[in-house]
């Protein structure tokens, strides 16, 4: 189904079978938990043992919309929805056609991203078939999605809260409401130990080529290509570039071995979130075998930006 930030696998979430099938299509570990999609304040008692007022605070200002708030777990919720922690990780997206299939079914829908475990996350219904195809029994194609990276997750149950993951609230939006926001630093955890939210695999979001970050300047890209293309050129290899606007001159692009991404306006962070996803996917081609991408800086929507692009180089 699509949300407001990726397509996500949906399944009845109350169904403890249904959601190891996701797990099994997506090849997702047993360890990584799964967000679980409402379309009602109501539903929520469903699958939470409580809904204290510091998640209820945010819930009010975000809500519906790519916020995901860890709360204390209803024992009628499956532990393979949470990987057996205590808590359950609830969203309440705002895409009218998600809200519709969850109000229809009459049921809180767990929904992870809806492509193979670790890889691009998928922003449309190309994309769900290009990873799933033949592993899930039918795709809402909704159009690409508007904000293109995942929900941010915040441990409210936390004093102060606790920012698992960057996403589509930023965390300056989360503190104007809150005050100041803790953010989620990972610890020698056990690999086999379970996570306290999707998304913080220590490798994810990765395409197939291997991704080169660089400095986020225009100058530091020029170079990246100088240095990368010879090589792979003389391998009968291509660079792939996710290149902001204006900041290639044709004497780059001229130099042939590249693959080009118009990835959006540098500054904009909100259009490099919603292209992100998109752009890796476009390069990830055959003969493709090194994406160089600048690096936003930690503010806004770049923050989340630069997580996903971090995680996907491990």
């Amino acid at each position: 189904m699509p949300t407001e930030t990726v397509y996500g696998l949906a399944t009845n979430a109350l169904d403890a079978v249904a959601v190891t099938r996701v797990f099994e299509a997506k090849e997702r570990p047993s360890w990584d938990p799964l967000i679980v999609h409402v379309s009602s304040f109501e539903m929520i008692a469903r699958i939470a043992a409580g809904f204290p007022d510091s998640a209820r605070e945010l819930a009010e200002r975000f809500w519906p919309g790519p916020l995901t708030l860890l709360l204390p777990r209803s024992p009628q919720l499956p532990s393979v929805v949470t990987a057996g922690r205590d808590t359950v990780a609830v969203r309440m997206p705002v895409h009218p056609v998600a809200r519709a299939l969850i109000t229809a079914a009459g049921l809180p829908l767990a929904a992870p991203s809806a492509n193979r475990f670790g890889g691009v996350s998928p922003t449309t219904a190309e994309h769900v078939l290009r990873d799933l195809d033949g592993r899930i029994d039918a795709v809402l194609d909704a159009g690409a999605t508007s904000i293109g990276i995942e929900s941010s997750v915040v441990d409210a149950l936390h004093n102060p809260p606790l920012l698992l993951r960057s996403g589509g609230v930023t965390r300056e939006q989360l503190e104007s409401v809150v005050g100041p926001v803790e953010i989620y630093s990972p610890s020698s955890q056990n690999v086999r130990e379970a996570l306290p939210s999707p998304g913080l695999a220590a490798r994810h979001y990765a395409p197939n080529a291997k991704l080169r970050l660089v400095e986020g300047s225009s100058q530091a890209l020029l170079v990246a290509i100088e240095q990368h293309v010879p090589g792979e050129a003389a391998r009968g290899e291509y660079v792939g570039v996710m290149v902001p606007d204006q900041w290639l001159d044709s004497r780059a692009v001229a130099t042939g071995g590249i693959v080009l991404f118009d990835w959006g306006i540098w500054g904009n962070w909100a259009q490099l979130a919603q292209n992100l996803f998109a752009g890796l996917r476009y390069l990830d081609k055959p003969g493709v075998s090194v994406i160089l991408c600048p690096l936003p800086p930690e503010e806004g929507i770049g923050t989340a930006i630069r997580d996903r692009l971090l995680r996907a180089t491990q």
